[in-house]
């Protein structure tokens, strides 16, 4: 059994191999990054058999490791002809990456005794094969990491992982804002069910909780309000590549009125068709 979908990311150190990467793992992408090149036909092979999930298989493979890497070479144009195969292959100038390496001040792979351009054009040389042999072509010379990010979104995704993924993550104020948060809403605005005798050992998660809080005064308008103003901010993080948000909903202890209201956000925010997950942090700490 083999994999769906392979590809091979590879080309010149500093061109944005790792940010490819990245988008790819956020795409669903199974990355593996410096591979040696002679476990690369055992991955292929076991990784189907092991998850329907890791059915979408990027490797980087990259010149460091030397001689391997013509064994990688060659294995790549025979794995090719028994399977759907992609080479991603990422270029930019030599002025470019001479000035990415100053920048993050560290020696080019390749420059041993020599300069960062001596690097740069020892590496080009040694990848002049597997670049004829790409089957996608990425100069990052004149673009930033967002935008190439968007290009490969544009370029690999299925549809629907373009989309933000969103956390609503209910939480007490007493212990603390959640430091991944973000955005936050307080609901402290509306009455707290502890002061209810027959609400105080109930949670959010119960209908005579959510119907308290939801009947009170503003509830409603909050919500409504606020899903419409949630609209352009997930639109902005899907255009800006923010693939994963987390929307904190707090109030006092984290037990009644922020796990309500999570809850009844969530399920409307599903309803329009947002990948949404709901999490409560403090229930159970009182």
């Amino acid at each position: 059994m083999t994999a769906r979908e392979v590809l091979i990311i590879t080309g010149m150190s500093g061109a944005g191999r790792s940010t490819v990467a990245n988008a790819l793992e956020d795409l669903g992408y199974y990355v593996v990054d410096n591979l040696p090149p002679i476990m690369l036909r055992q991955l292929v092979d076991v990784v189907p058999a092991a998850s329907e999930q890791l059915q979408r298989l990027a490797i980087v493979v990259d010149v460091r490791g030397g001689v391997l890497f013509d064994d990688a070479m060659r294995l790549i144009e025979t794995l090719r002809t028994e399977m759907p195969m992609t080479v991603v292959y990422l270029e930019a100038s030599d002025a470019t990456l001479v000035r990415r390496f100053e920048q993050v001040r560290r020696p080019h792979p390749l420059q041993g005794d020599g300069t960062i351009l001596d690097g740069i054009r020892t590496e080009r040389a040694r990848l002049a094969g597997i670049r004829d042999l790409a089957d996608v072509l990425l100069d990052t010379s004149d673009i930033n990491v967002h935008e190439l990010t968007t290009r490969v979104r544009d370029r690999f995704s299925r549809g629907e992982e373009g989309e933000v993924r969103l956390t609503v993550l209910s939480f007490g104020f007493k212990y603390g804002t959640p430091p991944d948060a973000d955005l936050i809403a307080d609901m402290r605005f509306l009455p707290n069910p502890f002061w209810q005798p027959e609400l105080k050992a109930h949670t959010g998660l119960d209908d005579a909780v959510r119907d308290y809080v939801l009947a009170q005064e503003g509830a409603t308008e909050f919500a409504d309000a606020y899903l419409v103003a949630l609209q352009p901010v997930l639109a902005g993080y899907a255009r800006e590549n923010k693939r994963y948000a987390v929307l904190g909903i707090g109030c006092t202890g984290g037990k009644h009125r922020s796990v309500a209201m999570s809850e009844h956000l969530a399920a409307r925010l599903a309803d329009a068709g947002v990948s949404v997950t709901v999490q409560h942090r403090d229930l159970g700490r009182e």
